[in-house]
């Protein structure tokens, strides 16, 4: 992609009234557009980003037997109704039809694929089974705050799994959750699992995963010995207390934001459809149901806040817009304008995903740019670099820069 061509421009300065990190970094570097409070436009390089995001997730999930749809978001009222969601769900958005009909913008999938399963899993041989997608959601929130980690509208992934017993959602449950750790891992994260209130969707505990960030919106209690982390409101240890798991360390307290979770929703939205299924003995049995959820949108806006520096975003490879960013510093120049085109073309032609910034603007200009935006690699064209038969390479994260023959640049890369 030539920067030239690109729409989107980067901006010195966020709205004043955006005051969250990953909102105003991700705005000023054309990743996203602010529509109103709690919504915003994914752009070009933003979509990019958010691609990638999904497209790890959907590995991981489809690696464990996950099913990929795509569900409706525009719902009935009468399934919300059905389960008591209709007036228990204060963040729902509801809709008044011209037929005088009643619909709900999703919030959240159980009023739809609950039926969907019961069409399809009717007996013991038909489950465990796991449906997931990665779409739109929407909740009337009274504050939307944190940027895109908290918003009106918002991209998420949530999978339902239907089980036979107790025991084989226990065993499902530890297999999602090391494919979530992987999925953070991927995307440059490190995420730790806490015991938290089911709230609205279940009575029972719930598992979230946690990344630690100032920007985060819970308080957690870990420890830094053995795996334990739990939230405050639900830890029977308080701060500066004995590990309850290990013994061998004292629990601290820091700021996390939620990245994912797992909801054991037992038998609540089944019994509600009238779902069972047929046993071994030919008795009807009902399903025990989890609901597994990770904020795609929300995860872009968590690695901005980890990740950035005082200079801007530093995206991890894996998710990065692109993976070079190739920069001509030409002074005028139509002899190094050309040897930068032909490196552009070079790039391509090896499948390396590349931005090029071949507009007329200053050095200066150029790389405040590329450090706003973020993009892991740098190589930099210049009458210095053409001379000795090369380009400059700069690591985004670590700041280090090196020389590379340009003979050596695509094997160097695809490293």
């Amino acid at each position: 992609m030539r920067q030239s061509h690109l729409f989107t421009k980067t901006r010195k300065f966020a709205p004043k009234d955006e005051v969250s990190k990953n909102a105003q970094l991700l705005i000023r570097a054309g990743y996203i557009h602010k529509e109103m409070a709690g919504v915003y436009s994914y752009l070009k390089l933003g979509t990019r980003v958010l691609n990638k995001i999904e497209e790890i997730i959907r590995e991981e999930m489809d690696g464990i037997g996950g099913q990929e749809t795509r569900m409706a978001t525009l719902h009935p009222s009468e399934n919300w109704k059905t389960t008591g969601g209709w007036d228990a769900v204060d963040v729902l958005f509801k809709l008044q039809s011209r037929t005088e009909k009643e619909y709900a913008l999703g919030q959240s999938e159980e009023e739809i694929v609950t039926p969907i399963a019961q069409e399809y899993a009717a007996s013991y041989k038909d489950l465990p089974v796991a449906i997931y997608q990665i779409g739109q959601k929407y909740r009337d929130e009274l504050r939307a705050k944190s940027g895109i980690m908290r918003g009106r509208e918002f991209g998420m992934k949530d999978m339902y799994s239907f089980h036979i017993d107790q025991t084989d959602f226990d065993r499902f449950y530890e297999i999602v959750k090391q494919a979530y750790f992987r999925v953070y891992e991927r995307c440059g994260l490190v995420a730790k699992v806490t015991e938290a209130s089911g709230g609205a969707f279940s009575e029972k505990l719930s598992y979230e995963f946690m990344v630690l960030t100032d920007a985060g919106e819970d308080d957690i209690l870990y420890c830094d010995v053995c795996t334990h982390c739990a939230n405050v409101e639900v830890s029977k240890v308080a701060e500066g207390g004995e590990c309850p798991k290990c013994g061998k360390s004292t629990l601290k307290k820091a700021r996390a934001a939620e990245v994912g979770n797992v909801f054991d929703l037992g038998m609540k939205y089944p019994k509600a459809f009238g779902y069972t299924f047929k046993d071994a003995d030919g008795k009807d049995q009902t399903p025990i149901m989890g609901c597994y959820g990770i904020g795609t949108t929300r995860l872009m806006g968590t690695v901005v806040e980890v990740l950035s520096d005082e200079k801007g975003i530093v995206w991890p490879e894996s998710i990065a817009p692109y993976q070079v960013h190739l920069i001509a510093i030409t002074g005028g120049n139509a002899d190094i304008e050309a040897e930068a085109g032909k490196l552009y073309d070079l790039l391509r032609e090896n499948t390396i995903e590349v931005l090029y910034d071949d507009r007329d603007a200053r050095a200066g200009e150029k790389f405040a740019d590329a450090d706003l935006i973020g993009i892991p690699t740098r190589l930099v064209v210049s009458e210095k670099t053409m001379s000795q038969g090369g380009v400059e390479m700069l690591a985004r994260a670590s700041g280090t820069t090196s020389f590379v023959a340009e003979s050596d640049l695509i094997e160097q890369l695809q490293k």
